[in-house]
């Protein structure tokens, strides 16, 4: 019997799907996790990948490089129906979506992050109107009695540089509406084709008729979701 609920739509403030409970340095890579939440017309989305599958490193972005890879991959994660594809029937349309890149520190401090010299954090926000706004980590210099301990930070840098380890993830949120949710039988997942190193996607689904678990791979992008409804 399919239970009644005030609104699915709240299951993605609730612990299943809490942001803040979740451990950013133990993710895995190559693996994504995808939230949905169905609730009549409104499909609301939550998706994680780890910096490494988006942009294939997680370090700090120093260079020009960094920057403009992860400003890239923050805007091509902001347009959720390019890598989360709806059948045409469904007739899915965005009436919100946004991305960020969220590194550790992000989760130990939950106010306004700037970095030294000022830029704000790497995030896309659409909402009808395209807004953007991007943050580059700058460095943070150390002076007389810390010199030792910065060349020991600036050692355990270039290491995580070059193993390409870090804890820094991508975080999106979206908002669908869909005129037919009936037709809303698959989701194809071209996440894979745009992101070479991403291997599989953890999906929750959550809906009147209960919650469900997938696991979708790069070798089969085809989530079938007839009779999850």
């Amino acid at each position: 019997m399919k239970r009644a609920l005030p609104t699915i739509l709240a299951l993605l403030t609730g612990p299943a799907f809490a942001a803040d409970d979740r451990a950013l340095g133990a993710h895995e890579h190559g693996v994504g996790e995808l939230n949905i939440a169905v609730d009549g017309q409104t499909v609301a989305i939550e998706f994680y990948a780890p910096g490494a599958d988006i942009v294939g490193f997680e370090y700090k972005a120093t260079t020009a490089n960094d920057r403009a890879a992860i400003d890239d991959a923050v805007a091509i994660l902001a347009r959720p129906l390019d890598l989360f594809v709806a059948p045409e029937a469904a007739e899915c349309s965005v009436v919100k979506a946004s991305a960020a890149l969220e590194s550790e520190d992000d989760h130990h401090d939950h106010g306004d992050h700037k970095d030294d010299v000022g830029h704000e954090e790497h995030a896309h926000e659409h909402d009808h109107d395209d807004q953007s706004k991007f943050h580059a980590e700058g460095e943070k210099h150390d002076h007389g009695e810390h010199a030792e301990h910065k060349h020991d930070h600036d050692n355990h840098d270039h290491k995580e540089r070059a193993s390409g380890e870090g804890h820094t993830e991508f975080h999106a949120e979206y908002v669908l509406a869909c005129a037919n949710p009936d037709a809303f039988t698959s989701l194809e997942f071209a996440y894979f084709q745009t992101f070479e190193n991403a291997r599989e996607v953890e999906v929750r689904l959550v809906t009147s008729a209960g919650a469900k678990a997938f696991e979708v791979a790069r070798e089969a992008p085809i989530l079938d979701l007839r009779g999850a409804f």
